[in-house]
């Protein structure tokens, strides 16, 4: 193998640290004799060692500014400046919001109101919210966090600024939450999609399109191409786009643009365009709705188990869960592995190397009670959900 780093079309190579080393101290003994001592203990040893450990640092230095040219192996900011190819950008963090219902006493004026949720998360009104004549308004209040916070309807209930004649607050419907800051992996994903916008295939173009829409987070689309209603009840030669994120006028406005006329749109969300001619087109998508997964597990421990592995096995189950996307259905058997993987340190001072520190014993799951041990069906227009809290694990000996 070659000692220096070389590029081939398969990409870029570069030597081992200790194939560096060992070619230095080739080097140095045709220069002062084959029966120098360079072994670790010796000061042209580890002067050696210097040197090899400063190439490979280069070395790796290289490969990694080679890397940053694709965005399939770019990474941070490098993968924001080669997206911008694409005309794409990283998308920063966006706050929850959610509608809430201020009551008090007509013509009261709220200036700079801020409410709380029963977690202790504030959410800011509107600058200025005046209480009209009917004695309520509905206004928007904004999370003062980025991310993904969370309010189920009534949640939003507490005044942190009292004022006088404002008298109560209560959000009807759950918030909309934010995300965090656009992933690696999830920018990466995007600009896949994007290269998709003037692609051959009319319904690519479409999915390319909404996905290029800033707040899209996830999103599936569903094609009828047939002359009947198909199992997901989506009309004959009609398209269903199930979107998460994103303002739904632009993507209603982007399916528009991008559809063939004739193409029917199909989903729980319509809403009227009309073009420079005076049609009105009726443009349809789904939101996805979320399913709330629960997941009971009966575990046998063995020595070494502990609360860190137990904390693992929710943490694994939870990314796992959550990575499946919209209409995927959550497989009993696809549980075990991320339940497995908890335990990767067999070898410890309390268990004999390769000894498991604990056995599944029942794996059940449920949307609605009771707990069987069965798949948890999710239709084309849901997404599966699962919190750490949601998954009960029963111990026993």
């Amino acid at each position: 193998m070659a000692i220096k780093p070389y590029i081939d079309e398969t990409g870029i190579h570069i030597p081992e640290y200790h194939e560096i080393l060992d070619d230095l101290k080739s080097k140095w003994r045709e220069i002062f004799g084959a029966d120098l001592y360079l072994e670790a203990d010796s000061q042209e040893g580890e002067m050696l060692q210097i040197f090899a450990l400063g190439l490979y640092d280069a070395y790796q230095f290289s490969s990694a500014a080679y890397q940053g040219f694709s965005p399939q192996t770019a990474q941070g900011m490098g993968l924001s400046r080669m997206v911008k190819l694409n005309g794409l950008r990283r998308r920063g963090a966006t706050k929850s919001y959610a509608d809430v219902r201020v009551v008090g006493v007509a013509g009261t004026e709220i200036i700079g109101g801020i409410v709380e949720d029963i977690a202790g998360q504030r959410w800011n009104l509107p600058p200025s919210v005046t209480i009209p004549y009917e004695g309520e308004i509905l206004v928007t209040a904004t999370a003062q966090e980025a991310g993904a916070i969370r309010a189920q309807p009534g949640e939003i209930s507490k005044i942190a600024t009292p004022t006088r004649g404002w008298q109560t607050v209560e959000n009807p419907e759950a918030a909309i939450a934010g995300v965090a800051v656009e992933s690696d992996a999830e920018l990466r994903l995007r600009q896949t999609h994007s290269t998709a916008l003037p692609s051959l295939s009319v319904f690519e173009g479409i999915v390319g399109a909404v996905w290029n829409i800033d707040g899209v987070s996830r999103m599936r689309g569903y094609e009828n191409d047939t002359n009947v209603t198909d199992a997901n009840g989506i009309p004959p030669h009609s398209i269903s786009l199930v979107v998460d994120g994103g303002d739904a006028q632009e993507i209603t406005e982007a399916i528009r643009a991008k559809k063939t006329p004739g193409t029917g749109t199909y989903g729980a969300i319509t809403i009227p365009i009309t073009d420079r001619y005076g049609l009105v087109t009726r443009i349809s998508f789904f939101r996805p709705a979320v399913v709330d997964v629960k997941i009971m597990i009966r575990l046998k421990i063995k020595s070494g188990y502990s609360a860190d592995i137990e904390d693992k096995v929710k943490s694994n189950l939870v990314a796992y869960v959550n990575s499946l996307g919209i209409g995927n259905s959550v497989l009993l058997s696809k549980l075990y592995l991320p339940i497995d993987l908890a335990d990767t340190n067999a070898a410890s001072n309390f268990a004999a190397p390769g000894e498991p520190r604990f056995e599944v014993l029942e794996l059940q799951m449920m949307r609605n009670p009771p707990y069987l041990p069965v798949n948890l069906n999710i239709a084309f227009n849901e997404v599966a959900l699962l919190e750490a809290g949601d998954i009960d694990i029963v111990t026993t000996l």
